[in-house]
């Protein structure tokens, strides 16, 4: 036997219902979606890195407070926590965000989400506040640092309130403010 006779004949081009070749027909609708979603997947994760890398967003992801004034309307809130007592003990995340690894990403993604948004579009106060949800974390570091000085002053009932540390300590982490 010889090789010629191993090989099949070739097809012929495949036709569709009305008997027209598909070789040159149009893309089917799928494969058109598939394109159009991979273009779009594309498109979005390449502004996502254009601006993460515009915005110095690894920079975030460190201890340095340097990285609080990528913004600019923080710088006061810079200014004012290098004069502050804590200045020589804590950084912003030390007094920001939860002390436990969990707690502190998924707070530094929301407050990232959120700033960002917030700086893009506008929708802050200038000078920024503190929101009722940061303002918990807060309080929550100061307790978990100072537990040994402020055990007695804590609710007798877990999840019980208690006067907030800023109440009367307002300039130990931002001075002046």
């Amino acid at each position: 036997m010889t090789e010629e006779t191993l090989t099949e004949p070739p097809s012929e081009p495949e036709s569709n219902e009305a008997g027209e070749s598909s070789v040159g027909a149009p893309l089917p609708r799928f494969r058109k979606s598939v394109v159009a979603l991979a273009l779009t997947l594309g498109v979005l994760a390449g502004v996502g890195t254009f601006t993460f890398g515009y915005g110095k967003g690894g920079s975030y992801m460190s201890n340095n407070p340097q990285a609080c004034v990528n913004c600019h309307v923080m710088q006061d809130h810079l200014d004012s926590w290098q004069q502050s007592s804590h200045h020589h003990v804590a950084v912003c995340n030390d007094c920001h965000l939860p002390h436990d690894a969990i707690g502190k990403w998924v707070v530094k993604a929301d407050n990232g989400f959120f700033h960002s948004l917030a700086f893009t579009f506008g929708g802050f106060d200038d000078p920024i506040q503190i929101k009722p949800r940061n303002r918990r974390v807060t309080q929550s570091t100061c307790v978990d640092c100072h537990k040994d000085f402020v055990h007695s002053l804590l609710p007798a009932t877990e999840g019980a309130d208690m006067l907030s540390c800023v109440h009367c300590h307002a300039d130990v982490g931002h001075a002046g403010r």
